[in-house]
C-alpha cells in the first residue's frame, strides 16, 4: 500500500528526484515489512483439529473406562477411553487423539475448572 501511494505522489504531486527518492524508501519499507510478516507467520503456525487437542479440557457425559465412555469437548461427544474410571460431571484432559477415540486423562481436584465442583 505504501509503495502505491508513493507511486501516485511520484506521478501527480512530487518533483522527478524526489518522487524517485520516495519510491525508494516505501520499496525499501515494502520488502522489509513482508519479511516481518513471513517471520511472524512462520513462528506462529496455527494449530486445528486433532493436533490442538492434547491437552484441551473436556468433561465426561457418559462414564469413561478402559474400553468405552463419551466426552463433550468443545461442544461435540467425542468417543474416549481412560486407564482409569472416571464418572460423569468430571473434567479430564486430553491425552492423545487415536482417530475418532481420546484418550483422556482425570484432573486433579485442585486442577478442575471452576464451578465444576461436586456438592457435599
Amino acid at each position: 500500500m505504501l509503495l502505491l501511494i508513493a507511486v501516485l505522489l511520484l506521478v501527480f504531486v512530487l518533483s522527478p528526484v524526489a518522487g524517485i527518492v520516495v519510491v525508494a524508501l516505501a520499496l525499501f519499507l515494502e520488502i522489509g515489512e513482508l519479511a516481518f510478516w513471513r517471520k511472524w507467520m512462520r513462528d506462529r503456525r496455527a494449530q486445528t483439529g486433532s493436533e490442538a487437542m492434547p491437552g484441551e479440557l473436556a468433561e465426561v457425559v457418559e462414564p469413561v473406562d478402559a474400553d468405552r465412555g463419551t466426552v463433550r469437548l468443545r461442544g461435540e461427544s467425542w468417543r474416549a477411553r481412560s486407564r482409569r474410571p472416571i464418572g460423569v460431571g468430571e473434567q479430564v484432559r486430553i491425552a492423545e487423539v487415536d482417530g475418532l477415540t481420546l484418550s483422556v486423562e482425570a484432573l486433579p481436584q485442585a486442577e478442575a475448572a471452576p464451578g465444576t465442583e461436586k456438592g457435599p
